[in-house]
């Protein structure tokens, strides 16, 4: 008797062994992965996670980041989304004939980000068994990440260099150096540099003046912190206003320069201006011409009346008593006055009058 009950204790004990490594053993190679590492607002990225064999049954959370992905769908089971997981369990109900090996959830990016975003997608899963479910497998409660970056579509950066007028040698000219970008990458460390190509025997400088009241040379020094100013964002536009002292006349070629100082002053963005630079003295107004007075005239260019010849004679003509003109010379005004319209009606009336009279005494004759 004893010998049969040590038997069946064996027996037991091996069956309690062979069900453990049977029913327990490890799902083996899982491969997870998503459709893209980068993610812009209204874009969707979906995680796909693989089992490497059928199952008959699953339940798999996805973890996410709900300010800056929203849940859009699953396949692969039933969904329920609390706002910041996703667990997808599935169940063949079909006894084992339709098992699945893999899964996906996918997800939207969030609108109105404005900056860079690493983030993580963390898969863990649990109730994972083969099609007929004879054999369950390990649970995953060590979370496997896939990392992604959410963030907006940068636009280049522009470098503007603004100034208005001529640019005279020797004379500070007030300029404006303007950095622009719709939607700027973000950068920690930045500074504007400068180098100048100029005329033979000529000098350039484009001079600021920080918060210190230090000036510094642009084309010499660059501009901002040792370690760089941050820039990024929505609508950047970063001004600084500087001055340009050009020694000499002729065209200056300048570049302006954004680098990064986190990579190896790595350029984030450059333009090349020409400056042309003109002498002070062609900036001096014309000088008005001349204009002597011409003799017979006046100021206002009014010929001037000819004085008479008082012998009688004019000109060379020889001709003694007659007026005779040239065709420079203005007639001499008349001597008379023409009668004005009040003249000729007093003559009217006193021949009226005479008339009358001479009337009057006809009729006392008769």
């Amino acid at each position: 008797m004893k010998k049969i009950i040590s038997v069946m204790a064996i027996f037991l004990c091996l069956t309690i062994l062979f069900s453990v490594y049977v029913y327990a053993a490890p799902l083996g190679t899982i491969d997870i992965t998503t459709d893209k590492t980068t993610v812009h607002p209204g874009e969707t990225v979906k995680i796909n996670v693989n089992f490497g064999q059928d199952l008959g049954s699953y339940t798999v959370d996805v973890a996410y980041d709900n300010n800056l992905l929203e849940y859009v769908s699953a396949e692969g089971g039933t969904p329920n989304d609390n706002g910041t997981r996703v667990r997808v369990y599935f169940f063949d109900t079909a006894g084992g004939t339709s098992p699945r090996n893999n899964m996906s959830v996918t997800f939207k990016a969030k609108e109105g980000i404005t900056t860079s975003n690493p983030t993580d997608l963390s898969v863990t899963m649990e109730g994972l068994a083969n099609n007929d479910a004879s054999v369950s497998y390990d649970d995953v409660t060590v979370p496997i990440v896939k990392n992604i970056v959410v963030e907006p579509v940068y636009e280049d950066y522009s470098i503007e260099l603004n100034y208005s007028g001529d640019v005279i040698e020797n004379v500070e000219k007030d300029m404006k150096i303007v950095i622009r970008s719709a939607m700027g990458k973000n950068y920690e460390h930045t500074r504007i540099i400068g180098e100048v190509t100029s005329p033979a025997n000529t000098t350039a400088k484009l001079l600021a003046t920080d918060s210190q009241s230090l000036e510094h040379d642009i084309l010499e020094s660059g501009w901002g912190d040792a370690s760089g100013d941050p820039i990024g964002g929505k609508d950047v536009v970063k001004e600084l206003d500087v001055r340009g002292l050009f020694s000499g006349v002729g065209e200056y070629t300048i570049k302006l320069s954004v680098i990064d100082r986190d990579n190896s002053d790595a350029e984030i963005a450059s333009n090349t201006f020409k400056v042309n630079v003109v002498s002070s003295s062609a900036q001096l107004p014309p000088e008005e011409p001349s204009n002597p007075e011409q003799p017979g005239e006046t100021e206002d260019n009014e010929q001037t009346e000819t004085p008479e010849n008082p012998t009688g004679n004019t000109g060379n003509n020889g001709n003694n008593g007659t007026n005779v003109t040239g065709e420079n010379e203005t007639q001499k005004e008349p001597e008379e006055l023409p009668k004005t319209g009040s003249t000729m009606y007093l003559e009217i009336v006193g021949i009226l009058v005479v008339l009358s009279v001479a009337y009057i005494a006809l009729r006392r004759r008769d």
